[in-house]
């Protein structure tokens, strides 16, 4: 038996998220569809991640064993985008220990959200974006950022039910213009509430249009409060770009 661990991008527009529901279509049920086929037998998997409906992945990564022997990480990759639909595609496969799991090992987990800055649609960037037609002070999102670096209790910003302790902790969130027209959100962490990266984008977009104080990230961080929440960023933007563990590059 061998264990491998599959990085992933998908389009998650016309997926129902990623975890397998009955009746709908999933990314985790159409990679186990695929697997399936390949193995001639029902097929399980791990994930790095749950993402929401509409979410994307670009480094998602999903493990899985294998009684096919023969099969290389190269030949599994290849027999994997040979069943996989269009909007799924498997960047790489590692050969990895048989206790690996992608949710427990992962040392790091990057998220980047793209908001389209500009005062016309593009409708070519509508499924990648969040379109936002008004004025952004990235300074102004930059100092809010600050408030939520570290540890803390986010359960001001979980949406939904989540029986996970809130405690989490977030290394890094950077803010940038790739251009005129594109502002790139990068938050890192180890692991993350539902729509956590989300509510915080909703909540640093209304920093950054001055309906909001930078402060008053801090007070909605510490209000433990969710419905002192102002908005939260739509799915589209999001991507789950990236996941770090010791076993392997992604």
């Amino acid at each position: 038996m061998k264990r491998f661990a599959a990085v992933v991008a998908y389009d998650g527009t016309d997926f129902y998220g990623f975890q397998v529901q009955p009746d709908r279509r999933t990314v985790q049920g159409t990679i186990e569809e695929a697997l399936s086929k390949i193995h001639k037998e029902e097929v399980r998997t791990d994930a790095a991640g749950r993402t929401d409906t509409g979410v994307h992945g670009f480094g998602q990564v999903v493990a899985f064993n294998s009684t096919l022997e023969r099969l290389s990480a190269k030949t599994m990759k290849d027999a994997l985008n040979a069943n996989l639909p269009a909007d799924i595609y498997v960047r790489r496969v590692y050969e990895v220990p048989r206790g690996f799991s992608p949710r427990f090992h992962a040392k790091k987990r990057i998220y980047h959200y793209y908001i389209l800055n500009t005062t016309e649609p593009d409708l070519f960037r509508k499924r990648y974006t969040w379109w936002f037609p008004y004025d952004i002070d990235i300074e102004k999102m930059r100092y809010g950022a600050n408030f939520l670096l570290g540890e803390h209790d986010y359960a001001a910003f979980r949406t939904g039910r989540d029986d996970r302790t809130t405690i989490r902790t977030i290394t890094n969130i950077r803010i940038m213009r790739m251009n005129k027209s594109l502002v790139l959100v990068r938050v890192e962490g180890i692991s993350f509430l539902r729509r956590m990266v989300r509510n915080i984008v909703g909540t640093l977009v209304r920093v950054g249009t001055g309906n909001l104080q930078p402060e008053a990230v801090k007070t909605i961080l510490e209000s433990k409060d969710r419905s002192m929440l102002p908005s939260s960023a739509p799915p589209q933007g999001l991507v789950l770009y990236k996941v770090l563990f010791d076993e392997f590059e992604t």
